[in-house]
């Protein structure tokens, strides 16, 4: 049994300050400095649920236990892309996983659900997730899907190329018996688009991911038509592969179960520098009705605590 996580204790004020600051500085500083929390200036409106993507903060010197203590503090509903093992820490500290990885180990979008060589692989450990999150007495209910690489060798452009329309088949293929396999016990899987246009760092952009268009992608889900196959909607990788957020969302409503975000181009914070108007667009979620998490999935550049204050404000319309 886990101690229940303290909050730090921070406020407004402090923030600001250390935002100004921390703008300039290279090094990131650790969750544990010592500032200090005015509560009642910080409420939450909380119509939108919230969640932390640790591995973006795992990426900074972060552990879980630094993640949920982070989003205890700032009002965050649920830390993500976790493994099984640390989610009796969420639980006990108020958290869910808002979703799972689907169990391949190194990249996990690597090697995906169109290529058939690795359908063996990828659907046995997507079920093994799926086993936990039953397991879970609800604290995860929903798992990651990717369509892979487009390559015959997933990491080797030299190998030739899987047709869309093969690809396509072969996600559907996948998701059916894996939509199958989980709805059982009320599990989600949820397949995401990733754009391929970012070649900077490994995990901006993935040039040679099959799934790089929102419409393809959603197409998939459709040809699946299972209430449990939904779409998780990246807002960045989006705007840099189809943009026109709004109607997007809108035109898809009935499929997205899981929200990504992260401040384009970069995929830094969300402040006002960057190109995506982030409070307009939960408000378009809120009035859809969408129900589901929002999950913060920005690479820090500054101090992370400051950057997901900021995160968790924009975004709480």
């Amino acid at each position: 049994m886990h101690e229940p996580i303290k909050p730090p204790n921070l406020s407004r004020r402090d923030l600001l300050g250390v935002a100004a600051m921390g703008a300039a500085s290279a090094a990131l500083p650790v969750l544990a400095a010592p500032l200090h929390w005015d509560e009642e200036e910080v409420a939450l409106r909380g119509n939108i649920s919230q969640s932390i993507a640790h591995w973006c903060f795992d990426a900074v010197g972060w552990t879980v236990a630094d993640t949920v203590r982070a989003a205890v503090a700032l009002g965050y509903k649920s830390v993500e892309l976790v493994d099984p093992p640390d989610w009796p820490l969420l639980g006990e500290n108020g958290l869910t996983c808002a979703i799972a990885l689907n169990g391949m180990s190194g990249a996990p979008f690597l090697k995906g659900l169109n290529n058939l060589t690795y359908h063996d692989e990828v659907i046995g450990n997507t079920k093994k997730m799926i086993d936990d999150c039953s397991a879970s007495n609800g604290l995860c209910k929903q798992v990651i899907a990717f369509t892979g690489y487009k390559y015959r060798v997933a990491d080797d452009p030299n190998s030739g190329e899987i047709s869309m329309d093969e690809g396509a088949d072969n996600c559907v293929k996948g998701l059916s018996e894996l939509g199958s396999y989980a709805i059982k016990n009320n599990i989600t899987i949820s397949i995401e688009m990733l754009n391929t246009r970012d070649d900077t760092h490994p995990m901006k952009g993935h040039p040679g991911y099959q799934g790089d268009d929102l419409d393809y992608v959603a197409d998939i889900v459709k040809r699946v038509n299972m209430p449990n196959v939904k779409l998780l909607f990246d807002i960045y990788h989006v705007q840099i592969m189809n943009g026109d957020l709004i109607r997007r969302i809108r035109q898809y409503s009935d499929i997205i179960s899981h929200i990504h975000t992260a401040g384009n181009p970069g995929r830094g914070e969300l402040h006002l520098t960057q190109e995506i108007n982030y409070p307009d667009i939960m408000k378009t979620l809120l009035e859809l009705g969408y129900e589901g998490y929002v999950g913060q999935e920005f690479i820090p550049t500054g101090d992370p605590l400051i950057g997901l204050r900021r995160a968790v404000l924009m975004c709480d319309v």
